[in-house]
């Protein structure tokens, strides 16, 4: 398996570990991840939310808390790579992406919603940026975009299928369409826009596949599609380095196939979560909103069902009847808490 090589950095192992949020992939995890050879990356969603100033001053908060969990991952990390994933729809996304490039990040990966503007937030820096796109129409946009206005392209580019974690990249419509040798045909035209920027830029654009990759079977079957790496978050998520309360991890074992279900998130994307006794209250019944956590732009507080941040930060804690679970679609094949070393020698054919 060759190494994953993001201009003069390179992984070991061309496995990149998905941001998840909120607090589920912080600099424990990362970290470790990219010891052993990986890329870790920290979610920034709402990253602050365990200090005691998160909910008079969130925004502040997380900016010091980003820092903080930056340089925590790269001591775990001993020269290993280190990213960060901000929403395009996140509050501020322009001070986020500031301050995780100041603090050190070595790679900022960006999704819900296009990163028009990326690169000039990271001009005149060593940070590498990759984002996240789904479709042929997503990359011709990006990179069209780049080109024109910043002469320049991806570091990296994640092509998130329709199997993956969270929110989603596609309609529903969409998602009900894509058979997996549809998707393929779209992952194909994405490879084909990205060459022609390569050749264009004289230089290799790597790509990378997400979105239900969960073992080497899969890993290789990406390889063979013609990417450079994945990026996998669910498998991750029961390890006993995950940041995510016990409880959350022991959710995912117990998660049976048909529990796992596409719902409609108050940021107005469709995602993938574990079906609880939270999701079926507000369904019937709007939650109350009563403070404002100024997570993401697209949120209208008068209107959402529930408070995102809320539901999130209350899963991340352990609360799983009450929370928010989001997972990939092969999260019920997650049988069992092991070490990160363990998932990555098995990804690899080290096992």
């Amino acid at each position: 398996m060759k190494p994953l090589q993001i201009g003069e950095l390179q992984a070991k192992v061309p496995v990149i570990q998905g941001g998840m949020g909120v607090g589920i992939s912080l600099s424990k995890l990362a970290g470790n991840v990219a010891l052993c050879g990986g890329v870790g990356v920290i979610s920034s969603a709402q990253i602050g939310f365990r200090d005691p100033e998160f909910a008079s001053h969130p925004i502040e908060t997380n900016l010091r808390v980003l820092k903080e969990e930056i340089k925590k991952a790269k001591e775990i990390a001993r020269g290993g790579i280190i990213g960060v994933k901000i929403m395009v729809v996140t509050q501020k996304y322009k001070e986020y992406v500031k301050t995780a490039v100041s603090a050190g990040a070595d790679l900022i990966v960006s999704g819900a919603g296009l990163p028009i503007d990326l690169p000039e937030l990271v001009e005149g820096t060593k940070a590498k940026i990759a984002p996240i796109i789904s479709t042929i129409k997503a990359a011709s946009v990006i990179c069209k975009m780049w080109d024109r206005k910043y002469k320049k392209v991806p570091d990296l580019v994640i092509v998130e299928g329709p199997k993956a974690g969270g929110h989603l990249g596609f309609h529903e419509e969409e998602l009900k369409r894509y058979t997996q040798k549809e998707y393929e045909k779209e992952i194909l035209g994405i490879f084909e826009i990205i060459k022609e920027y390569s050749r264009k830029y004289s230089r290799k654009i790597p790509i990378v596949l997400a979105g239900g990759i969960f073992d080497r079977k899969d890993v290789q079957h990406a390889l063979e599609l013609g990417a450079d790496g994945v990026q996998m978050g669910t498998r991750f998520v029961t390890t006993y380095e995950c940041d995510a309360a016990p409880a959350y991890k022991e959710a995912y074992l117990r998660a049976e196939k048909e529990e796992i279900q596409i719902i409609k998130s108050p940021v107005g994307m469709p995602g993938r979560a574990i079906q609880n006794e939270f999701l079926r209250q507000v369904k019937e019944k709007r939650e109350k909103i009563t403070h404002c956590f100024q997570c993401i732009t697209t949120c209208n507080q008068k209107e959402t069902p529930y408070c995102i941040t809320k539901a999130l930060v209350r899963a991340a804690e352990g609360d799983v009847k009450n929370g928010l679970l989001f997972c990939g679609e092969n999260a019920y094949r997650c049988q069992k808490i092991e070490h990160v070393s363990d998932v990555i020698a098995e990804l690899t054919g080290k096992q």
